[in-house]
């Protein structure tokens, strides 16, 4: 059946992606910026927009990661919920960084707004769905938290009310959050691409960074197209961090997630499926998560493997993937799957995004594990405000950014096999 799938990311066919001209580097800059998607392009709009003279070093295509092969997910939150935040960090600063994730999610809308991006931006909220009984018990204390201490309303759903939202009987209720949004990312990144390179930002692609020095006048950046001497320098990479930055590529876990695209189904159809055209997403660790596209299309994804992107993974996850959506949706068993891709992110040891400054002087934000739509757009500004002399108040660009214990992680990830099986029988026993 994988035969006649298309082995490429489904939004990509849905939006002629910017042409970026040639040019020479600068030889020299106000800052660097070293990535091309959300964080990078988010950074690069706000230096330029203030006047910085910004270049923006990407290695294949803009957007080309990530930002335009993830689920188009525009959620609140973080991936710890609410209630482990406020054990491991304290009510207020659990409150202040769920409060950036909303933040996060009014600027994104901003931007959309002010730079005219047609992406199928919609608050259309999210539903978390218990995999369990035990996982829904569990929503209650979420919700509870969520409207006494963060004042955020939400609400619960029992099983005997979940067809409202989901035509599926897998599941043991859920907890909507309509706050929460949906995009297409490939437009989305695309219209961002644009509204950067306005801005007066140098975009630069195929320009992949090999090295980072110390200069008298900040650093010498090296790259495959030449070299740009900048006064500041972002690191942008998030999952595609490397050995050209050593310390945050011990503490950036790259992991895939895995995508299909279905046919485009009937309005009928469609209707059954998810009436109110929310996000949907379960509560397991090898987790699925679901929508619809704007032409109808179910948008299935989910962690089939824990490695990142290669043709052999797309294609064994492909069949993980569609064998998951008939178990949710067993009417979509004769439906046709027309696209597979995969995608990588970073994922932090401690599961949140960290932004800051490296001790040699970098500046970064990243590590959003599934969650960075709307934060990596809005820490790559508050990135760029901080290099323009502005105070952010933010919890994400203070806490620590811890990598794993006794020093046994370089940057390979060896262990993720080992973290699927394990997670694998979480899925089974919790």
């Amino acid at each position: 059946m994988t035969d006649a799938i298309k082995e490429r990311t489904y939004w990509t066919d849905t939006v002629a992606l910017p042409k970026i001209a040639e040019r020479a580097l600068p030889p020299q800059a106000d800052v660097a910026v070293i990535g091309g998607g959300y964080t990078g392009l988010s950074a690069a709009r706000e230096l330029a927009k203030r006047g910085a003279s910004v270049a923006v070093f990407e290695a294949n295509s803009f957007g080309w990661g990530a930002s335009s092969r993830n689920g188009g997910m525009v959620l609140t939150g973080l991936k710890k919920g609410v209630g482990k935040l406020v054990k491991d960090y304290g009510l207020p600063t659990a409150r202040d960084l769920f409060c950036t994730s909303l933040d996060a999610i009014s600027y994104v809308e901003r931007v959309i707004g002010e730079e005219r991006i047609d992406c199928d931006f919609s608050r259309c909220g999210h539903v978390e769905l218990a995999w369990k009984p035990a996982h829904f018990a569990a929503y209650a204390h979420e919700a509870e938290v969520l409207q006494r201490d963060f004042q955020h309303p939400v609400k619960l759903i029992e099983k005997v009310n979940l067809r409202d939202e989901i035509g599926s009987g897998l599941y043991h209720g859920g907890l909507l959050d309509e706050a929460s949004a949906g995009l297409n990312p490939a437009k989305y990144v695309a219209g961002l691409t644009q509204a950067t390179e306005r801005a007066g930002a140098m975009l630069f692609e195929g320009a992949r960074v090999t090295a980072i020095q110390k200069h008298a006048t900040g650093h010498r950046v090296i790259t495959a197209k030449g070299e740009t001497v900048a006064r500041e320098v972002v690191i942008a990479t998030n999952g595609y961090t490397s050995k050209v930055t050593p310390w945050l590529n011990k503490r950036i876990i790259p992991i895939g997630s895995f995508i299909i695209a279905t046919e485009r189904l009937p309005d009928a159809q469609v209707r059954e499926l998810i009436p109110h055209k929310r996000m949907l997403f379960d509560s397991k660790n090898f987790l699925y998560y679901f929508r619809l596209s704007a032409d109808n299309r179910m948008i299935f994804g989910g962690r089939a493997a824990f490695s990142p992107e290669t043709p052999m993974t797309i294609r064994e996850s492909a069949h993980i993937l569609r064998d998951g959506m008939v178990q949710v949706y067993p009417q979509l068993a004769g439906t046709k799957v027309d696209y597979a891709w995969g995608g990588t992110l970073g994922f932090s040891f401690d599961l949140l995004p960290h932004a800051g400054r490296t001790a040699d002087g970098l500046h970064y934000a990243m590590g959003c594990g599934g969650h960075g739509v709307a934060l990596l757009t809005y820490l790559g500004a508050c990135v760029a405000r901080r290099i323009t002399g502005e105070a952010v108040d933010n919890s994400l660009f203070s806490l620590p950014f811890p990598t794993a214990p006794l020093g046994l992680y370089n940057g390979d990830p060896w262990f993720l096999p080992f973290a699927g099986l394990y997670y694998q029988m979480l899925d089974r026993v919790s």
